[in-house]
């Protein structure tokens, strides 16, 4: 079976990638799994450009296929920040309880249609030859008042998703995978290899 290296050695996200990616006819591999550690600089302006610059370093690195992702929060009320920073949001090593408290005090008094936010996902296939395709999605919903809900992790325990009442922390892996930002961007970069 080909492989594909994926740019990560957050186990949470895996658990989540190869669920998508079964029945693709590619093993999805970790860095972690597949020996490599490698710091990549993600100096890119936008969640593609850093999808891009992580998946071609570590074909060009490995000379196998490699896939990224970049995602992160956008939050309308404060300027679609975090953004490309979510990972690096309030610093490198702060936990996602500080992020996530922060922002619900950010949004303390906001009536929820000015809670606005998504969860934005760009997915990079990388080739050793230097070609790149990316995919790009999108989930909409609101900041909570509370963090809530045990699954997922990052942001998830804030994120409400309107038509499940729930934050994304509250979803069973199955429901996320059917509506989440990254599961729509790895179905539609699974079609792409199906095709290929």
């Amino acid at each position: 079976m080909k492989r594909i290296i994926f740019a990560t050695s957050n186990e949470g996200k895996m658990k989540e990638i190869r669920l998508i990616m079964k029945d693709s006819g590619y093993e999805v591999v970790s860095l972690k799994e597949a020996g490599i550690s490698a710091d990549i600089e993600e100096n890119g302006a936008t969640f593609e450009e850093n999808a891009v610059i992580k998946a071609s370093a570590i074909a060009k690195l490995t000379g196998e296929l490699a896939m990224a992702d970049d995602s992160g929060l956008e939050v309308d009320y404060m300027d679609k920040a975090p953004g490309i920073y979510s990972a690096r949001f309030l610093g490198e090593d702060t936990s996602y309880d500080i992020k996530n408290n922060y922002i619900l005090n950010q949004l303390k008094d906001v009536p929820v249609p000015q809670r606005s936010a998504r969860f934005v996902c760009a997915i990079a296939l990388a080739y050793p030859e230097g070609k790149s395709i990316t995919k790009r999605a999108t989930i909409e919903g609101y900041i909570g008042f509370e963090i809530r809900g045990e699954n997922g992790f990052g942001y998830d325990p804030i994120f409400m998703v309107p038509e499940y009442d729930k934050t994304t922390a509250e979803l069973s892996i199955e429901e996320k995978n059917k509506i989440s930002h990254r599961a729509k961007a790895l179905m539609a970069m699974k079609e792409e290899l199906l095709h290929a």
